[in-house]
């Protein structure tokens, strides 16, 4: 498994072009990681502050590069907070990660371009000593599922989505954290670079090999899943994504879930980056899920949520209201609602 720690440290983010609506990466990190955030780097938005356009992320300058960070000699890392589709590396980066390394910081990126690969990156940061990190490199020992995940004590809920970026991993953050207060003992299986970043463990599973997919969830569940009562698997892409839908089944008969959380954003009615194809009736991704899931283990989807960040308060009550009904379970928007409802349909 990729491991890269938990201490906290003092970061920068890099987000050129894309904060905060599009640099999901940076935002997670931002919002559910335990680093100081020193500044984010946004060639368009330089000269304003994180909380001129996210008042729930931690306050910080918006600079135009790595030479204008105050205090840089104390940063330790600069983050790459942008997962294009493809995860390839923009060559418009390049300066910002050659000071960063020059100042002496490790360089964490989830990219499917591995930093350590490139060489003038691997020769500047032996010169001066620094770590390259690559989250979504996958462990070289992974292996096929032996369909066992679920012999563990754990329940375990997974969350499923209409399309990618619809909030998949933000509702299993919320929705852990929301088990905890209400005194359950839940624990997060990160899935992608941004939860491995937020954790500091995991499998980047649109990664690994497919053969070793299902294997690779398997595996982070055995790790933990007699340490905790609810293990909450962080979900991705979409089971009819024209690109990423393997992935998806993968994790859904890796991790042998009990229990599914279909997650959606509201208004959204094409796959992201593919509007040509249509999202289909929700009712439509329930059969699915349910039965391609139950293939392998019985399951089911007993709860929703819905991101409503582009909404207003009043309209996000109705849109959740409309969603929990046209799925017939208890839905939520997690990071703006209470979620007893969709704890007690967990639990």
């Amino acid at each position: 498994m990729t491991d890269i720690g938990t201490e906290s440290r003092r970061i920068v983010v890099l987000a050129h072009e894309k904060f905060p609506g599009r640099a999901k990466t940076a935002t997670g990190v931002m919002r559910y990681g335990n680093d100081e955030i020193v500044a984010v780097l946004d060639r368009d938005r330089a000269g304003t502050r994180v909380r001129d356009h996210r008042a729930d992320l931690p306050d910080a300058p918006v600079v135009a590069s790595f030479e204008d960070v105050p205090d840089a000699e104390s940063v330790d890392a600069l983050l790459v907070g942008i997962a294009p589709i493809g995860g390839g590396f923009d060559e418009t980066w390049r300066p910002d990660v050659r000071a960063a390394i020059e100042s002496g910081c490790d360089i964490v990126a989830g990219l499917h371009y591995f930093l350590e690969d490139d060489e003038e990156f691997a020769a500047l940061a032996a010169e001066h000593g620094v770590d390259l990190v690559d989250v979504r490199k996958p462990d070289p020992d992974l292996s096929v599922a032996q369909g066992i995940a679920d012999q563990v004590s754990a329940d375990i809920v997974l969350t499923v989505g209409t399309d990618c970026s619809v909030g998949k991993m933000t509702a299993t953050l919320e929705l852990v954290e929301a088990a905890r207060e209400a005194g359950v003992d839940a624990a997060f299986v990160p899935t992608g670079q941004t939860g491995i970043m937020i954790s500091g463990w995991g499998n980047p599973i649109d990664r690994v090999v497919s053969d070793f997919t299902a294997g690779a969830v398997e595996e982070m569940i055995l790790e933990i899943g007699d340490d905790h009562e609810m293990l909450f698997v962080e979900g991705q892409g979409s089971i009819v994504h024209p690109a990423y839908s393997a992935v998806t089944c993968g994790i859904l008969h890796g991790s042998m879930a009990d229990k599914l959380v279909l997650c959606h954003e509201a208004g959204r009615e094409a796959i992201h980056g593919y509007e040509s194809f249509s999202l289909p009736p929700l009712s439509e991704y329930v059969d699915l899920y349910e039965s391609l899931g139950s293939a392998v283990h019985e399951t089911e989807v007993v709860a929703g949520a819905l991101n409503t960040s582009a909404l207003s308060d009043a309209e996000a009550e109705d849109a959740v209201e409309a969603y929990a009904d046209e799925l017939g379970v208890p839905a939520s928007d997690p990071v703006r609602f209470a979620s007893d409802d969709v704890l007690e349909a967990l639990r």
